[in-house]
């Protein structure tokens, strides 16, 4: 039996297809994407720079994750979900998706929702990133990050920092001490942005895998985020 050309693709076509359908991102994924995405756009439009551009052009990495869950009674909690990104050459690689995870002892009652941005400031942090997961302010040194237009108000702790952490609440970004939480790498969810298993240092150094269109809105930000930076240096 003689099997045409058209008709063998077609086969292939079809014994394919489900591997394809399995890429696809749920509702939950898709949302967290388009809140950092918020998150950045947020960050950029506002006047006063709430993150100084001095410090978004140095960092190697920026993660978002918002809508951090911070609950307590007693015992203490914070738990969110969000991406990271890394630069190589100046252009913004594939994201990861990434955890954050702490918990606290004392007295304390109450709950709120923050959204957290992480500069990841030089080559080391991008390194311990790579490990199944980070201890903030064991593995890698951590400081609340300062506000305003520029980082000439940096204390000495702050511009030795790997990681410098923000939180926002009701519209103010302020730094946060996130030390004594864990950042790891969310590889079920990744799984399901790219298709495939695929590791942190495929995603955040070597660039090897591209961004998914699902990933657009964020990959997006990040670059209008970067050109406004660039725009108000005044020595440019």
């Amino acid at each position: 039996m003689t099997i045409r050309p058209f008709a063998a693709i077609a086969a292939l076509v079809t014994l394919t297809a489900p591997a394809v359908l399995t890429a696809a991102i749920n509702n939950t994924e898709t949302e967290r994407i388009a809140a950092a995405a918020t998150v950045l756009e947020e960050i950029r439009t506002t006047s006063d720079r709430d993150i100084p551009k001095d410090l978004w052009d140095r960092a190697a990495c920026v993660a978002v994750i918002p809508s951090l869950k911070k609950a307590a009674f007693v015992i203490g909690g914070e738990y969110g979900k969000g991406l990271v990104s890394c630069r190589t050459a100046g252009k913004w690689g594939s994201p990861s998706f990434v955890l954050l995870e702490k918990g606290s002892w004392g007295f304390q009652i109450g709950g709120e929702t923050v959204d957290l941005v992480l500069l990841i400031m030089n080559q080391h942090g991008i390194e311990r990133l790579l490990q199944d997961k980070v201890s903030l302010g064991g593995d890698l040194s951590v400081a609340g990050g300062p506000v305003g237009r520029d980082a000439r108000a940096s204390t000495d702790a702050q511009l030795k920092a790997e990681i410098l952490s923000y939180s926002r609440s009701q519209g103010l970004f302020a730094g946060v001490d996130v030390s004594g939480g864990i950042l790891k790498a969310d590889n079920d969810d990744n799984h399901d942005l790219y298709g495939r298993a695929v590791t942190g240092r495929q995603l955040l150094v070597t660039n090897q895998v591209h961004a998914p269109k699902a990933a657009r809105p964020f990959m997006a930000a990040l670059d209008r985020m970067s050109i406004t930076a660039s725009k108000a240096d005044p020595q440019q």
